[in-house]
């Protein structure tokens, strides 16, 4: 077993760490001693979307990265006093160029321009903690991207340095690629080395290599079926997007991207769509976000890949789709091993969205309010799905180093988690279980759900219950520890904050209102107690959790079973198409 230090990090993994570290400042260190001068060999139309919000607030000084808001109008982004490491490594990323982008005026060019430059004058040498090769591949395609807006009137003395800049990055990513973690991050570096090589002048040498490196990363990284081991769908977003512009700008030039790179983005493309809710946006699972408005339509147009139905369960999710309404499942095992830093305890939860407006929720990835919210946000109870009170279908491993941060691994995940659907002239079913209990409690927990043909009625059912002998055993020794008093349990259905819920205790009816104007009902069947309570909706790009609404369903398994029914359905006087020109969602705040 290896030694354990500080905070739980074994010393083998705190030595890889720190030589990455030692060897990334040598490569920043060498390129920056680089007497090279490059050019734009052409300029590429930018293929990154920014935020009009976000730029808008950058330009009134209002900084916003990592969960945190720093008001310091007037300051460069550089003289702000970065509250932690996740802050300051968004900024080096320099994704808010994006931002500014999307503003397209005066006032931003010469902001981003500033900015630009004075990274040059700050870090431009090989320093700070900006020249890893995920971060600088990222700077570097942003850079390209918005060569345009950032050259724009330069004078050649500064433009020059500028270029400089730009080749001395190319040159690090050409010595440190490999040492990014492997997966999106590696990636992220390969794209970024790909596009400046077929950029700049002089610098083409480089793309060969990366082009077959980035082929290799793809065979290995993605899934047959086209999913990644993290099962994060933004994730999976993120990666699709680079290497889609890392092929057109191969195309481009005249160049072939890799067979095993073409091959991934066939792949990968019907599992986005399966994972797309019916407002265009991404299922939240395993820490990632619904994605930005329009971005997941954009790179399925761009990958040209023709539709294809997926059959089966899409990088373990199980689509449900009628008539503009959708219910998204996670339906298979968590992510295992390193794969699972970001992961949740999420096994059958579920989403739901109604034509533009979603409706079932989980709460979101809490990584950008800090470390107690991350793992509140990884809980079961904040998931739509059943949780033992007290317990969480996963657990946690003490924290380790995982692509060189410190991180808790699920541990005690679910092992057997079957899934099965079926389509009829009344709806499409699913049945999926998942023994996530069975090793604490003996109790193996399924879900039933059925969506109506119409889209108008999701009726499901969930079942907590000792299968087996043994389970049984196992659970009557738990009967023993709580004095017979029965195991505790709560079904959870989280509601999106613009939903608005209403609880009638005559009727024990709990009626949801969406902005659109549609109302659904929600009932339950059966001995279960139904409550209304608070609950969170955790989104990154929000500076603090939102407040909404969670329906909940309680009981107790006293006799090895115990099921609670219940139907969500559309009221009767609600029609069946409803005009709805509003936005999706609530505008990003600052």
């Amino acid at each position: 077993m290896a030694r354990q230090g500080k905070a739980g990090v074994s010393h083998s993994e705190g030595w890889r760490a720190w030589r990455i570290r030692l060897m990334n400042r040598v490569h920043a260190r060498i390129a920056a001693r680089s007497r090279l001068a490059s050019t734009l060999a052409f300029e590429p139309e930018p293929r990154t979307i920014g935020s009009l919000t976000r730029g808008q607030h950058l330009l009134a000084g209002s900084f916003q990265f990592a969960g945190h808001l720093i008001q310091a109008p007037g300051r460069s982004v550089w003289t702000v006093l970065p509250p932690d490491p996740a802050f300051e490594q968004e900024v080096q990323g320099f994704l808010w160029l994006d931002d500014l982008a999307a503003v397209a005026d005066d006032v931003a060019r010469q902001r981003a321009q500033a900015w630009t430059l004075d990274w040059v004058a700050r870090f431009g040498r090989g320093n700070g903690p900006g020249w890893t090769p995920e971060l600088t591949g990222r700077r570097v395609l942003r850079w390209i991207n918005h060569a345009e807006m950032l050259g724009h009137e330069l004078e050649p003395r500064i433009a020059r340095i500028f270029f400089n800049a730009l080749t001395r990055q190319t040159l690090f990513l050409s010595r440190s690629w490999p040492s990014a973690p492997p997966g999106l991050p590696r990636i992220e570096a390969l794209t970024g080395l790909i596009s400046a090589g077929l950029s700049l002048t002089g610098m083409e040498g480089q793309v060969a290599a990366a082009t077959g490196a980035l082929s290799h990363e793809c065979a290995e990284q993605v899934t047959p079926e086209g999913g990644l081991a993290t099962r994060n769908p933004e994730e999976l977003l993120d990666l699709f997007s680079l290497l889609i512009w890392a092929g057109q700008a191969l195309g481009q030039a005249g160049r072939t991207a890799g067979r095993d790179h073409l091959a991934a983005i066939e792949r990968i493309a019907p599992t986005l769509r399966a994972l797309q809710h019916a407002n265009g946006g991404l299922a939240r699972f395993h820490g990632g976000g619904h994605g930005l408005e329009g971005r997941l339509d954009q790179a399925l147009a761009a990958a040209g890949v023709r539709p294809v139905a997926v059959s089966g369960l899409a990088m373990g999710y199980a689509r449900l789709s009628a008539a503009r309404t959708t219910v998204i499942v996670d339906a298979a095992a968590p992510p295992q091993g390193p794969a699972s830093a970001g992961a949740h305890a999420s096994t059958l939860a579920m989403e739901l969205t109604s034509g533009r407006r979603p409706l079932l929720v989980n709460c979101g990835s809490g990584a950008a309010f800090g470390a107690e919210w991350l793992r509140a946000g990884r809980a079961t109870a904040s998931h739509s799905t059943l949780s033992i009170d007290g317990y969480s279908s996963s657990r946690f491993a003490p924290p380790r180093l995982v692509r060189g941060r410190r991180a808790e691994l699920l541990a005690d995940t679910p092992v057997a988690v079957n899934a099965q659907q079926a389509a009829g002239p009344s709806g499409i079913s699913l049945i999926a279980g998942q023994d996530g209990y069975v090793n604490s409690h003996g109790l193996t927990h399924v879900r039933r759900l059925n969506l109506s043909a119409d889209g108008r009625t999701l009726v499901g059912e969930d079942t907590l219950g000792a299968m087996t002998d043994p389970d049984r055993k196992r659970f009557d020794r738990m009967m023993g520890r709580s004095r017979s008093q029965g195991v505790r349990y709560m079904v959870r259905f989280h509601l999106h904050p613009d939903v608005e819920a209403a609880l009638d205790p005559r009727t024990a009816l709990i009626s949801l209102t969406l902005r659109s104007g549609e109302v659904w009902q929600f009932r339950q069947h059966g001995g279960a107690a139904m409550t209304l309570e608070a609950s969170v909706y955790l989104e990154k790009d929000r500076l603090k959790p939102q407040p909404c609404k969670q329906i909940v369903l309680s009981g107790t398994v006293i006799d090895y079973a115990s099921q609670v029914s219940w139907t969500l359905a559309k009221a009767k006087d609600t029609p069946r198409g409803i005009r709805d020109l509003g936005s999706p969602g609530p505008a990003v705040q600052a």
